[in-house]
């Protein structure tokens, strides 16, 4: 049985589970919290490198408040996560107020969107994107 490591988003500690058990809603063996709620998580400099180094992929928005597009792309991401929870989860920097990680990461324009496999930044898209052509890219990097 295939398994892999995720860290729980709200209290950090690494939980191992069955690939097959991902979509039936695992909890923390710790805090007992829900490992995917089916929302976007805040990702901070605390928390990101325990977030990008989930056994399952990672979508991350680097966003900031003032930014029209990210307002208007945020439902879109939004819905992504519920969709594919359990297959991926999906995290929020907020650029304003995590500086370090947009530097770290050389953001340049917002929305920008990345994919991290293991630990390792395999896709990044500058911009946001419909629905539609969301899912699609989704579909092909996840």
């Amino acid at each position: 049985m295939d398994t892999c490591i995720i860290r729980c988003p709200h209290c950090s500690v690494k939980n191992r589970i069955a690939t097959n058990k991902l979509a039936q809603q695992p909890q923390c063996g710790k805090c007992k919290t829900n490992l995917f709620a089916g929302v976007p998580v805040e990702a901070t400099s605390d928390n990101f490198t325990h977030l990008i180094n989930s056994g399952i992929p990672v979508v991350v928005d680097f966003w900031a408040s003032w930014c029209g597009p990210c307002q208007q792309f945020a439902p879109v991401f939004a819905q992504a996560a519920k969709s594919y929870e359990g297959r991926a989860i999906f995290a929020k920097v907020n650029t304003e107020v995590e500086t370090q990680l947009g530097s770290q990461y050389h953001i340049r324009s917002i929305p920008s969107l990345m994919v991290f496999k293991n630990g390792k930044m395999v896709q990044q898209l500058a911009g946001a994107l419909p629905a539609g052509q969301f899912t699609q890219w989704l579909n092909q990097e996840i």
